[in-house]
């Protein structure tokens, strides 16, 4: 497929983020792609929103996965783009639409020159939230085409086009979300003492979960907690009953993640008592870390560094569902490089349309190899 129907590929999903499940119209643009495509070597089914195609092989010894996620976020798009998106308060701020035209890219090649090996394309629903892959790991689809190998990329506004990086092991930490409700008293502003004031509460809470990886984490660890969202009270005169803090998790390590959930619930003990009000913890979609197969992954960096810039990368506190498809099935992930002034789960995110071929170059030649060898 060449660049120019990449991008308006590209483009047109672009337009259409839609949030976790109700990937509708994205779902039936990617159906309608790829009906157009010759039917001989494919079989297709549909998950919910998702969508699993398999390329069958023309002498099948294994199965090689590759997983495009399909959601938006629920951000308002502040790009100058002529084709910005017409879902108001939605948009790929993640990347997903590149994900799901390299994807595109890639079928395209292999539904035309399928190899020996069978490969399956996995469109995947909710990877913002609730966190689709751990599901559709368990769906009945992927019980009968369990891959024997799984790869993904996730664009990087950091990293220049033609640049790829990734590294063995840990890539990913393990993640959660974070949502503590507050409920005092309410009251009149002229009037504290009869009230219970949970904007005070938050506000104190807030202050001290900001200890935790401070002076609750191994320092030769890794943490992160941030609250992100706080919301509380309903007038200026008015003191509020409500609040509600909303969050997440990062850490490195498991034992970590265990160690900051329970001091978490620790402080939010004190604030009960403190402020004698009820607090409720509710800590979402939880995503495992992304580790990455280490034979997988150095054979595939020794395959890239001669046709692409390849850095060998730390790791870093971004979550990712795709953790659950390596929990069981050995694979990787890496970063594409997009060169984009502005970041991941940013509203004027603009990454350079050059990556995707490059990515569907470096995916067709590596698979490629991969289904014509016994690797």
């Amino acid at each position: 497929m060449n660049k120019d129907k990449l991008i308006d590929i590209r483009r047109q999903l672009h337009q259409i983020p839609e949030l976790g499940y109700e990937e509708v119209k994205t779902q039936a643009f990617l159906l309608d792609y790829i009906n157009s495509l010759p039917q001989e070597n494919l079989e297709q089914k549909t998950w919910r929103t998702g969508i699993v195609v398999k390329v069958k092989g023309t002498s099948p010894s294994k199965m090689i996965a590759y997983r495009a996620d399909i959601d938006g976020l629920p951000i308002t798009e502040e790009t100058d783009y002529p084709f910005q998106s017409i879902h108001e308060g939605n948009m790929h701020a993640c990347g997903h639409d590149f994900h799901m035209t390299i994807a595109l890219g890639v079928l395209t090649h292999f539904a035309k020159s399928p190899g020996n090996d069978d490969l399956l394309f996995i469109f995947q629903p909710a990877e913002e939230g609730p966190g689709g892959a751990q599901l559709m790991l368990e769906s009945d689809i992927l019980n009968m085409w369990k891959p024997d190998q799984m790869v993904a990329l996730h664009i990087a506004p950091e990293y220049p086009v033609g640049t790829i990086a990734t590294r063995e092991g840990l890539l990913f930490a393990n993640t959660s979300e974070l949502f503590i409700d507050l409920k005092g008293k309410g009251g009149h502003a002229a009037y504290p003492h009869t009230a219970n004031d949970m904007v005070v509460a938050a506000s104190h809470l807030v202050t001290q979960l900001q200890t935790i990886v401070a002076r609750n984490v191994d320092p030769l660890d890794s943490a992160v907690v941030t609250i992100g969202k706080i919301t509380g009270g309903t007038k200026q005169n008015i003191i509020a009953e409500k609040s509600r803090i909303e969050g997440t998790i990062r850490t490195l390590s498991i034992e970590s993640m265990t160690k900051v959930k329970q001091r978490i619930e620790a402080l939010v003990n004190g604030i009960e008592v403190g402020f004698d009000c009820k607090a409720t913890i509710d800590y979402g979609s939880n995503y495992c870390q992304v580790f990455n197969d280490s034979q997988l992954t150095r054979e595939f960096m020794d395959f890239s560094k001669t046709k692409v810039n390849l850095i060998e990368c730390t790791e870093a506190m971004t979550g990712e569902d795709f953790g659950y498809f390596l929990e069981e099935i050995p694979g990787f992930m890496f970063w594409l490089g997009v060169d984009s002034e502005h970041g991941l789960h940013d509203a004027k995110l603009k990454p350079n349309e050059d990556a995707i071929q490059v990515a569907v170059d470096l995916f067709v030649e590596y698979l490629s190899y991969k289904v014509s060898s016994k690797g």
